[in-house]
């Protein structure tokens, strides 16, 4: 594993551009006030010893050996070994719900959109716990194992999307009895499936599934997204709505008696997702109150230090940008590797 002992200081890296810029604007002046005392044609001829490339070769290798040294200042280390870890934690499996209706619009920027960025603000506050992914619409699967690797649970979202599933519908029961086969054989750990949809439950069985995963201790709070006035469901890469069999425009509408019926079953809550931050503060609340119990992790904890390379790189570019004068040498006159 890759990481930054002091990742701080790689905020440093936003002075480059500044340099870069304050650079070629010094040149872009320097030119003008040459160009005032006469023709640039004239004064290259006066001034034969000064080359045209030289100062910016200087430049980019004092530029780069910055860099580099920014790069070493921030510690890169690589993973040398894992290691079985037990820290106080919980389980959570998120079961969110790609059908096409997951499209509509009736919540900024979509249903499906809005339900990613909350699973992204929630993985964010997690503290030694560990997460699943499901994905699900008229079938599910596992997008992400259960894990304590957050980064791999964020960039996991970025591909979610109704073309993962060629299955249409909403079968929550399939999504609820898959998450309960997601969770590690740890006991006394605090358990939750945070079931994301609109409720448009195509399929049975959703409310006892519900209640079975409560028996065995698993708490379901249901996110429901939408607005129960409904929407209708774009047609991806187009301006155009999907429509049924007889031409009518398709209005999906969040079904809030079955996303209740299915948290009051799971002994878990019901909150309706809108545009506001109130469902996620409330979800949070309700899983920090989870039984906290040692999970298992692997971990890697020793690192090693792979800063000597980069030293090395900048004390090769800072010394080839003292070896290269800003004129030229006429020792070299005949070498043509700068004008």
């Amino acid at each position: 594993m890759f990481r930054f002992g002091e990742p701080l200081y790689l905020y440093l890296l936003l002075v480059l551009p500044f340099l870069v810029a304050f650079y070629l604007y010094s040149n872009y002046r320097r030119r003008k006030k040459l160009r005032q005392y006469g023709d640039p044609v004239l004064m290259a001829h006066l001034m034969p010893a000064v080359s045209k490339y030289r100062p910016d070769v200087k430049f980019w290798l004092m530029w780069s050996a910055l860099a580099m040294i920014i790069f070493m200042l921030a510690r890169p280390q690589f993973g040398s070994k894992m290691e079985t870890v037990k820290r106080q934690g919980v389980e959570t499996v998120v079961a969110l719900d790609i059908s096409n209706s997951m499209l509509a619009q009736d919540v900024t920027p979509s249903r499906l959109e809005k339900s990613k960025k909350l699973i992204s603000r929630l993985v964010e506050t997690f503290n030694n716990d560990k997460v699943a992914m499901i994905v699900f619409a008229g079938e599910a699967f596992a997008q992400l194992p259960i894990t304590s690797d957050y980064i791999s649970a964020k960039m996991f979202l970025e591909s979610i999307s109704p073309s993962l599933i060629a299955t249409q519908g909403t079968d929550i029961r399939g999504a609820i009895d898959l998450a309960m086969k997601s969770f590690t054989p740890n006991e006394g750990v605090g358990r939750a499936i945070v079931l994301i949809t609109d409720g448009e439950n195509h399929e049975g069985g959703a409310v006892e599934a519900a209640k079975a995963a409560a028996e065995k201790g698993v708490r379901v709070f249901v996110l429901g997204v939408g607005s129960p006035d409904g929407s209708p469901i774009p047609v991806e890469g187009t301006n155009e709505f999907r429509r049924d069999k007889d031409g009518n425009v398709v209005v999906t509408r969040l079904n809030e008696e079955m996303c209740r019926e299915i948290a009051q079953a799971g002994n878990g809550m019901y909150v309706r997702v809108d545009n506001t931050n109130n469902a996620e503060k409330a979800l949070n609340a309700e899983i920090n109150k989870l039984a906290k119990a040692d999970v298992e992790t692997q971990v890697f904890t020793e690192f090693d230090e792979q800063f000597q390379v980069l030293a090395w790189l900048a004390l090769l570019l800072l010394a080839a940008e003292l070896m290269i004068l800003n004129r030229k040498n006429p020792l070299f006159k005949n070498v043509k590797l700068f004008k």
